[in-house]
């Protein structure tokens, strides 16, 4: 196979139809739209669950249910890992040090240490919540934990 003996796959292709030209290409006159009616004029394009001005189904049907989910508390996730590259040894890690830090940025309910990562630095950790594995590495490396 050469590249000039490339061609399409058979029936890839399609003629571009052409509406509206002459009763005999098949498509002439109301060039496939029927006779009348919303769909048939110009511009025509009806918007999903319209039902012509009847009440759509999904205002005809009582609302149901309530999810809690805005009412959940958001915390701001730091791991162990982002606490050693920036504090070093005998730091606070408090809200404030966070922040300043550029480790916690917006409006949060609280601030919530996980353990991805190593920890060697001994810090003096104060947040809202603190993983299980978190608590660990910060004990083992020396440090402590404050209440929030």
């Amino acid at each position: 196979m050469k590249l000039h003996e490339l061609k399409p796959a058979p029936g890839s292709k399609h003629r571009r139809r052409r509406v509206g030209r002459g009763e005999s290409s098949g498509l002439g006159r109301t060039s496939g739209k029927g006779n009348k009616g919303q769909k048939a004029r110009a511009g025509a394009s009806i918007r999903p669950g319209f039902e012509g001005g009847q009440m759509p189904l999904a205002r005809r049907l009582p609302k149901k249910g309530f999810n809690n989910n805005q009412f959940k508390d958001q915390y701001a996730v730091v791991n162990v890992s982002s606490l050693e590259a920036k504090f070093s040894d005998g730091d606070q890690v408090t809200e404030e040090s966070l922040r300043s830090a550029g480790l916690v940025k917006g409006r949060w309910d609280g601030i919530k240490i996980l353990g991805n990562g190593e920890l060697t630095r001994k810090l003096t950790v104060s947040a809202d919540k603190i993983s299980t594995t978190a608590r660990e590495k910060i004990e083992k490396a020396g440090g402590s934990i404050a209440a929030a």
